[in-house]
């Protein structure tokens, strides 16, 4: 597989001004930005809203790390696809750079930012653009679909169901909970754009079958979703330069009627669960409590497997095929009723 890779190559500092640094001293990150050879965008934008109020370091506790290359801000725009009239989901604007090319490109924003003071700041930079929401909350805790869906119903689509997009540089430190929360909601969201670290992008987009490396979460991901590693993006384009380098991927929504059919989902992610708790277990062993290991190991078998099998043995079908031959029958209509 071929990897884009996007990077920035920082130019030589200027010579330092000696009156100017007796009036104005600047600090090594706002230095360091000075340094930089980027869009004005991302120049002007970013050292304004990091030297404002007095608020010049990220905060590390948030997992801040501005982008200071517009390029690729423009194509997590174009990987989305955003034209005039779609909503999109930004999550962490942090000084906004995304969130202008979003607008820019038409699409309504609605942007849910952690940290009050870069909440204000991209309420200040925009005003009072219609274009715009901005929420100031924590996305793991925010009531996402009542928002979203009242933009999507205020917009005129003719009688056409209308989808929204995710289109975000995440901090890197929530990628898991971001993934568990939105992959889910394949009737509110079509497409969800992340910039990820690059080691948790493969992680979730390279599912392969009955690998030792597979992980509840790329069951998860495949179950909700089509899941794309769409390129590398280095560490150089950030500030404060992270450790790792990042990556976009993308995950295309599946509807309700595309999702893999079991007895009960709850159930189903459970059991999964429990298998990959104990993954050197074999899952005769693992999932006693919902059965006993006869019946697991006839299940098994008549799916083609070995009596003996282990979790990381099995694909998504077969987790599937296997759920649906040892749930119990009440499981399935208790969370019908409920």
């Amino acid at each position: 597989m071929t990897t884009a890779v996007f990077s920035i190559r920082p130019s030589p500092p200027s010579p330092p001004n000696p009156r100017q640094r007796s009036l104005h001293p600047l600090s090594p990150v706002i230095q360091a930005l000075k340094n930089g050879k980027r869009g004005d965008d991302d120049y002007h934008a970013t050292l304004k809203t990091l030297n404002s109020r007095d608020r010049i370091v990220p905060r590390k506790s948030l997992g801040q790390h501005y982008m200071l290359n517009s390029t690729i801000n423009d194509q997590l725009s174009s990987i989305a696809g955003i034209i005039e009239g779609d909503v999109v989901l930004e999550i962490g604007p942090g000084t906004g750079s995304l969130t202008n090319v979003l607008i820019n490109a038409g699409a309504t924003v609605f942007a849910v930012e952690k940290d009050p003071h870069m909440a204000m700041i991209v309420k200040e930079r925009f005003g009072q653009l219609d274009q715009l929401t901005v929420l100031q909350e924590d996305i793991t805790r925010c009531h996402i679909r009542s928002h979203v869906s009242s933009l999507l119903e205020k917009m005129n689509t003719g009688g056409v169901v209308k989808y929204a997009k995710v289109v975000s540089n995440i901090p890197f430190n929530i990628s898991n909970d971001v993934v568990k929360q939105l992959l889910p909601m394949g009737d509110l969201f079509s497409d969800v754009i992340l910039l990820l670290q690059d080691e948790a992008a493969l992680r979730l987009t390279e599912f392969q079958m009955r690998s030792s490396e597979n992980r509840p979460i790329n069951l998860f991901v495949n179950f909700y979703s089509d899941a794309e590693y769409i390129c590398k993006v280095e560490r150089t384009n950030f500030f404060p330069q992270p450790n790792v380098n990042a990556a976009i991927a993308k995950f295309k929504l599946k509807q309700e009627s595309e999702y893999p059919q079991v007895t009960s989902k709850k159930g189903f992610f459970s059991m999964v669960n429990s298998a990959f708790n104990e993954k050197r277990k074999m899952l005769r062993k693992s999932l006693q409590h919902i059965c006993a290991a006869s019946e697991i190991e006839h299940a098994l078998t008549t799916i083609g497997l070995q009596a003996t099998a282990r979790p990381q043995e099995l694909g998504l079908e077969d987790f599937v095929r296997l759920h649906n031959l040892i749930s119990e029958p009440e499981q399935s209509m208790h969370e019908s009723v409920s």
